[in-house]
């Protein structure tokens, strides 16, 4: 699994954060204390990562992922009754639009749930800018 050590500091934070608040709180809230968390475990943290989206080489719209973690993992948080298709076409989106290739979706909802996505480089097909 490709950045299995860090992946493991994220998830272990992501339950310490949902053990702690539980679920009816704001996604915002939910992003502050995991940053927190992931800060104190010595990972460098991007909150509101602003993703540029290019079609044929010309910028056409721009993504704001929640959390980047070490400029290779991109975390997107919800606070939901359920994971929906489109939250994690969500994940994908910021996956195809820039060269971070593993992402996952949180979701603080009733249950603690994740999804893990890989998307490598080579099968995009996408430019990045």
């Amino acid at each position: 699994m490709i950045h299995q050590d860090i992946t493991d500091k994220i998830i272990n934070a992501f339950y310490t954060v949902y053990n702690t608040l539980g679920s009816g709180f704001l996604e915002k809230v939910y992003e502050n204390a995991f940053v927190i968390e992931l800060q104190k475990k010595g990972l460098n943290i991007e909150q509101q990562k602003k993703i540029d989206v290019f079609y044929e080489g010309r910028k056409v719209g721009e993504y704001f992922a929640d959390i980047c973690v070490n400029g290779v993992i991109v975390l997107e948080l919800k606070a939901a009754e359920a994971i929906a298709p489109e939250h994690e076409a969500q994940l994908i989106n910021y996956l195809k639009a820039t060269n971070i290739e593993l992402g996952f979706l949180f979701n603080f909802g009733p249950k603690p749930i994740f999804i893990r996505r890989i998307l490598t480089n080579d099968k995009k097909g996408m430019s990045h800018g």
